[in-house]
């Protein structure tokens, strides 16, 4: 049986069948808060990946009972759901987790518990198992699929100082991080600022702007009047769709970089052309429309909520598909293997490298984690959104129609860098 337990549930479609429940997994969604623009599509993805492999048998035979919960990115309510998940005799097996906030409250927790705890948080401040790196606590029980927020800035100011040399400016370029005053955009400010001087940049004090929609014009003419050349956007793609349009009604000539969270189909549809030009980190090697081969079987996991096939589905939504299966393989390695206790558990995420999901080749990244480094991607894609034209309409008509693409730019692999592990 599946419990659902939602503030909306008519958001986040679970359509499966009846289960025998054996194996308890909690799964905290943002369908109603200040990250739902983005949080919807990442937790549909995870609750059809979940309930397809309980179609399919479950976990070596074993289904899973998956309790979803709106926790709406509201740090007590999730450590409340924690303890509730924790503290009796159903223990779970594992959590999908969602927020930096929620996600780093509750590392100490799953470390002295000892449960699994995929986020979709990349703070690089949970991917040090051992605390060796003496940059962040030991967090040994925390993984996520992606590159960390760190890394991903990293490797698009690689990009930008490229870019600035190709486009034959001379002088410094100037770089900003802008972002709420908040655990998750402020994850990788530190490195972001200092990989931008060690690339040659002048680093502009950074500008706040907060995780809801507004009204921006005061930070678009900040960055406007210090000159700014490349700016991180730090929010998901709901606030930055108010700046982007703020900076494009003052005139700014930034290029600006997307966090994994900052930019897809959606803000682009809702930004219009102030979307154009945006690049961002996108964590899986395949998007909407692609012939990779894992994207048959992700059609199949869509069909799950979406039994039509009618639907787009954004990059978020591949990439929670991406993170529940990891999971599940980990899980499954854990049950041939002494079991599904939490140390067994984690052990199945070091069992492979350059590790792809069955049926998944050329959507999910290939990704290793170790017992001393869970920095699971080194591999960036950056892509670049192009709005050619009106977005009105449903986006599947304008993304058929090629109004709205997401572009490849280039892919950076990062060396693993012990001193960046971390932060």
């Amino acid at each position: 049986m599946l419990r659902l337990s939602l503030a909306s549930a008519a958001v986040l479609a679970l359509a499966v069948p009846a289960l025998a429940a054996e194996i308890p997994i909690g799964h905290l969604a943002d369908q109603s808060g200040a990250t739902s623009d983005v949080g919807v599509p990442y937790a549909q993805g995870i609750a059809d990946a979940l309930a397809y492999v309980n179609r399919k048998g479950g976990i070596k035979g074993e289904k899973m009972a998956v309790e979803s919960v709106d926790y709406g990115y509201q740090v007590p309510r999730a450590v409340a759901l924690y303890k509730k998940w924790t503290g009796g005799r159903d223990k779970v097996a594992a959590i999908q987790g969602w927020g930096t906030a929620d996600t780093e409250a509750l590392s100490a927790f799953v470390t002295k518990d000892e449960v699994p705890y995929i986020s979709g948080s990349y703070a690089a401040q949970v991917s040090d198992p051992t605390g060796a790196s003496g940059k962040a606590k030991a967090a040994p029980y925390n993984f996520f699929y992606g590159p960390s927020y760190s890394d991903a800035l990293r490797a698009m100011l690689m990009w930008a100082a490229e870019d600035w040399k190709t486009k034959g400016k001379t002088g410094k370029p100037k770089y900003v991080h802008m972002g709420g005053n908040h655990p998750y955009p402020n994850s990788p400010k530190e490195a972001g600022e200092a990989m931008a001087k060690e690339l040659g940049f002048d680093v502009l004090p950074a500008i706040v702007f907060a995780l809801a929609p507004g009204d921006y014009t005061a930070q678009c003419l900040t960055a406007k009047n210090a000159g700014a050349n490349y700016a991180y956007l730090g929010n998901t793609g709901g606030s930055n769709i108010s700046l982007l349009k703020s900076c494009k009604s003052v005139g700014t000539d930034i290029q600006f970089m997307g966090n994994v969270w900052g930019m897809d189909e959606n803000a682009a549809k809702a930004a219009g052309d102030a979307a154009n030009g945006v690049v961002f980190p996108v964590r899986t090697a395949a998007v909407s429309g692609s012939t990779a081969p894992g994207m048959a079987v992700a059609a199949e996991i869509s069909k799950i909520s979406d039994p039509a096939g009618t639907a787009y589905r954004p990059v978020h939504y591949y990439s929670g598909i991406c993170a529940a299966l990891y999971m599940t393989e980990a899980l499954a390695w854990a049950k041939d293997n002494g079991g599904l206790a939490g140390p067994t558990v984690r052990k199945g995420f070091y069992q492979k490298k350059d590790w792809v999901p069955a049926g998944m080749e050329g959507v999910c990244v290939p990704s290793t984690w170790s017992a001393t480094d869970h920095r699971g991607m080194m591999e960036v894609n950056i892509y670049r959104a192009k709005v050619s034209g009106p977005t009105e309409g449903a986006l599947p008509d304008v993304m058929k129609a090629g109004t709205i693409k997401l572009e490849p730019v280039k892919t950076v692999t990062l060396p693993r860098k012990s001193e960046w592990q971390g932060w």
